[in-house]
């Protein structure tokens, strides 16, 4: 079946679905042309990505039941949208009609727009300050070095991802949090369907509201007796002026983002270093090489591929483009991470020696700027250096082609990444 008749066959069931308007939790199909700024070859982002770029920053990808859909490829053009206020909205529920939501909220920091946004985000904002997170330093320290315990016990070969990579942010977000952590594998499984659009919105949409509905039942345990976590501050110091569902919805934000982005950036990251042997060399000898590591990773794997998309509210010009009210538009951060016109030449390459600093927005921008940055980069920090310090001869234990990346996800990632320990 050709991709057109595929698309059509698509936009045929949705429009029978869903008679009052479009309804992206219904949607089972993604045409693959719509999927370019999700697909790569390994790790780089597909070279039509850049193509797109050289050709136009501010692009159309797709049109949808006469919604034109943009794809924006540029640096400092995307950097203007996430900024833009007043042009666009983050809220998605128009389009998503009631799926695992209450009154079709679907809640969550990324799609709700000021105020909503600004009273919620408060509430988080300062438990992941660098003075509070700092105190989480010596435990951040103590999982590291229990997970490489775990993977020196099970050892010479090992699966990383499910080891450390995915364990460290896990069990830090728990941590932080005040939850058990007995969920681990479903919780794995939960993340990666999230941010899998193979399926369209439907599989998607489904996992969230099932992670939504799990946290839910953790933070409403905690209202009686509020544990030490930042569940149990935010119970402590708002009490009912917060209601479950947005204790669960924030718990949920904090969480995935906490730990999916994270754990694929440690495993991608730890491939990059097994194939670069002089930075994997001063990374172990030089600790104040970490942080030119960690932020050249940051940029270069980019594995939150695009950002929350942004929805026009006003018709308005977008360098050179026409947007239309109710156009929507998303920012390909992989894509304006490689922007040399920002940046400088070869950014197409991972190069933490270089002798300028490459900025990136990694964790997005404006407003809706990733709350737990740095958090992240903490774990980074403690995670690189330590794991090549107690095995400097790793490698991968099946050639880069068998890995399973996850090829139509928003999350950049692998399912597992065997490893051999000792070369």
């Amino acid at each position: 079946m050709t991709t057109d008749l595929l698309t059509w066959v698509a936009q045929r069931t949705v429009l029978r679905s869903q008679k009052d308007g479009i309804d992206l939790s219904k949607l089972t199909f993604v045409p693959n042309r719509w999927l370019m700024p999700l697909r790569r070859e390994g790790l780089d982002p597909v070279p039509a990505l850049a193509r797109a770029r050289a050709e136009a920053p501010v692009k159309r990808l797709a049109s949808l039941f006469g919604m034109n859909i943009w794809l924006v490829t540029g640096y400092a053009e995307a950097q203007a949208v996430l900024a833009d206020r007043t042009s666009y909205s983050n809220d998605i529920r128009p389009l998503v009609g009631e799926v695992g939501a209450a009154d079709g909220d679907i809640g969550g920091l990324g799609f709700t727009d000021p105020p909503e946004h600004t009273r919620l985000r408060k509430l988080l904002t300062p438990e992941f300050t660098m003075r509070r997170l700092a105190r989480l330093t010596p435990k951040i320290d103590e999982i590291i070095e229990r997970q490489l315990e775990v993977m020196e016990a099970k050892g010479p070969e090992v699966d990383l991802m499910a080891d450390f990579a995915f364990a460290v942010p896990f069990l830090v977000i728990c941590e932080l949090l005040g939850l058990p952590d007995e969920s681990r594998e479903e919780f794995f499984a939960l993340g990666s369907a999230r941010f899998d659009v193979s399926g369209g919105g439907a599989a998607s949409f489904g996992a969230i509201s099932e992670s939504r509905t799990f946290l839910m039942n953790a933070t409403k345990a905690q209202r009686d007796a509020p544990g030490d976590g930042l569940i149990g501050k935010i119970i402590e110091e708002v009490g009912d002026e917060i209601s479950d569902y947005d204790l669960g919805g924030l718990a949920d934000g904090a969480f995935t983002g906490g730990h999916e982005t994270t754990a694929s950036t440690i495993a991608l990251g730890a491939m990059v270093l097994m194939n670069d042997h002089e930075t994997r060399r001063r990374l172990i000898t030089d600790d104040t090489f970490v942080d030119p590591v960690v932020e050249e990773m940051l940029r270069y794997l980019t594995v939150v591929q695009v950002a929350f998309p942004r929805f026009a509210k006003v018709d308005h010009q977008l360098f050179g483009q026409q947007i239309a009210k109710g156009d929507v538009v998303v920012c390909s951060l992989s894509g304006a991470n490689r922007d040399h016109r920002t940046s400088g030449p070869d950014l197409e390459h991972f190069n933490p020696h270089r002798d300028w600093p490459v900025s990136h927005i990694t964790f997005g921008y404006g407003f809706h700027r990733c709350v737990g940055a740095e958090l992240a980069r903490m774990e980074l920090r403690a995670a690189y250096p330590r794991l090549f310090r107690r095995f400097p001869d790793m490698t991968l234990a099946v050639d880069p082609s068998e890995l399973a990346f996850r090829q139509r996800s928003i999350v950049y990632g692998v399912d597992a990444m065997p490893v051999r320990l000792y070369g």
